[in-house]
Parts: structure tokens; sequence; C-alpha cells
């Protein structure tokens, strides 16, 4: 637990609340517009939340080379992430633009 800072540690906590939050609200907005494009988008936050917590799980434990395979997840999940993020944003936009018409 040492290898971080405390103001390090905050913030890198406090990211993944945040993450977990936003999540939620993202969530909570599909079930009130009832667009499904929103549940999407919640959904392909996952692997970025993974991959945040790989990082705190590993740092947590002072960067132990026992745990190095979690570097190799965490950025599989960052990859996998950016592309389900992606995949959303751009589902969202199909959405809205059938909304339009």
């Amino acid at each position: 637990m040492h290898a971080l800072s405390i103001p390090t540690w905050l913030i890198h906590i406090s990211s993944v609340i945040e993450w977990i939050v936003a999540i939620l609200l993202i969530w909570s907005y599909g079930v009130i517009t009832e667009n499904r494009a929103w549940w999407g988008l919640s959904y392909a936050m996952l692997p970025a939340l993974i991959s945040a917590m790989c990082a705190c799980t590993w740092h947590y434990f002072d960067n132990s080379p026992n745990l190095e395979w979690l570097v190799t997840l965490q950025a599989a999940m960052t990859v996998t992430g950016n592309f389900t993020l992606c995949i959303a944003a751009w589902w969202l936009w199909r959405t809205s633009k059938s909304l339009e018409t």
C-alpha cells in the first residue's frame, strides 16, 4: 500500500467511485427515457471500471510481481472498454438520429 502517496490514492479511489456513480446515473437516465442505448452505454463503461479496479488492486499490494497479470488484465480491459464505449456512442448517435425523424 506504500506504492502510492495518500493524495494519489484519493484520486484513484475517487475516480473509481465517480465512474460507478456515472454508470448508475446513466442507467437511471435510460430507465427514465426508456432508451436502451443509455443502458448500453452503462454496460459499455464496465470494462473501464474493471481496468481501474485492477490498477487499484495492484497498487494496494505494492505492485507485487506475483500480481503482474493484473497489469495485463488492466490493459486488456482498457482496450475492450475503448471499443465498447465507441460502439455505445455510435448506438446513442444512431438512436438520436432516429428520434429526430
